[in-house]
């Protein structure tokens, strides 16, 4: 129970350092900003059955979809989280290595490269978005903050 306790605290710490640091690089128009709404209608979408749309645009505005869009982004960080706490307990066991946390943060983009932008529309890689080759690269940007917040957690754990 403690592995999945930290896995937890770690997700979110990780998902935290993520929204913060996209927040402050997408206000210098470095990177592009985390639209929750779009995470929000996508779950509910997922919910619905409905995995794949042509173009976000295809996705309805839904009461609550800010709520719904940080629920479903804070439980995939940790759902990302728990499973790499645990791995490295059983496969390697001992205090998890901050430097492997972050390479893992980085290697969570391929979670948005295959899923997340070809079931919104945006097609692999994000390669069919408006921002061009700027979304992929914000992706791997925001993961790899992902895997800062989670290299931090597992330092002070």
């Amino acid at each position: 129970m403690e592995i999945i306790l930290k896995g937890f605290i770690a997700g979110v710490l990780g998902t935290l350092m993520m929204d913060s640091l996209n927040h402050l690089f997408a206000r210098l128009g470095l990177i592009s900003k985390i639209d929750v709404r779009i995470i929000g209608r996508m779950s509910l979408g997922w919910a619905q059955g409905r995995f794949r749309y042509s173009h976000p645009d295809e996705m309805e505005c839904a009461p609550n979809e800010m709520l719904y869009g940080y629920f479903t982004h804070y439980a995939i960080g940790v759902g990302l989280a728990i499973p790499f706490i645990l791995g490295w307990n059983l496969l390697v066991g001992g205090p998890v290595s901050p430097a492997w946390a972050f390479v893992y943060g980085i290697a969570t983009t391929a979670a948005s490269l295959f899923f997340v932008y070809p079931s919104i529309g945006f097609g692999m890689f994000g390669l069919r978005s408006p921002e061009g080759i700027k979304g992929p690269l914000s992706s791997m940007a925001n993961h790899m903050f992902f895997g800062v917040g989670i290299a931090i957690a597992v330092a002070l754990m």
